[in-house]
């Protein structure tokens, strides 16, 4: 059996959170993508064809992570995995992030340990990884 390189992308606009959390997923195998708006995001989605997993920060310039996952969710990956994460989380951004399905919704701040525990569970429920 092949072993498959797990592909994240990271689309925040705060440099510091990306390059940290890109850090942690390196340790741990995966390949990450950084980019720091909701339209670099997308444009990425529409290249990449071996992204497994879709981070998207809530408030981005240009496009919002909810802007960006409802274009991702047109694209024909519908299935792409996409985390939603935000320290301003209401119960109106979590219906609007159910409607256009989002796989995860978390709120920051949040663990490292809670963040890897979820993208791994991401991975086993899509993959079987």
């Amino acid at each position: 059996m092949q072993w498959i390189e797990p592909q994240l992308l990271i689309a925040d606009d705060d440099t510091d959170f990306r390059e940290t959390l890109s850090e942690v997923f390196h340790r741990r195998g995966y390949r990450t993508v950084l980019v720091g708006d909701g339209c670099e995001a997308l444009e990425i989605v529409r290249s990449q064809t071996k992204l497994h997993l879709v981070m998207l920060d809530l408030h981005m310039p240009k496009l919002t992570g909810l802007e960006a996952l409802q274009e991702i969710r047109r694209l024909p990956v519908p299935q792409l995995p996409c985390i939603l994460m935000s320290a301003q989380l209401n119960d109106s951004i979590v219906a609007q992030a159910s409607k256009i399905n989002s796989t995860s919704i978390l709120s920051k701040p949040f663990t490292l340990s809670k963040l890897t525990g979820v993208v791994d569970d991401i991975f086993h429920r899509h993959y079987g990884w």
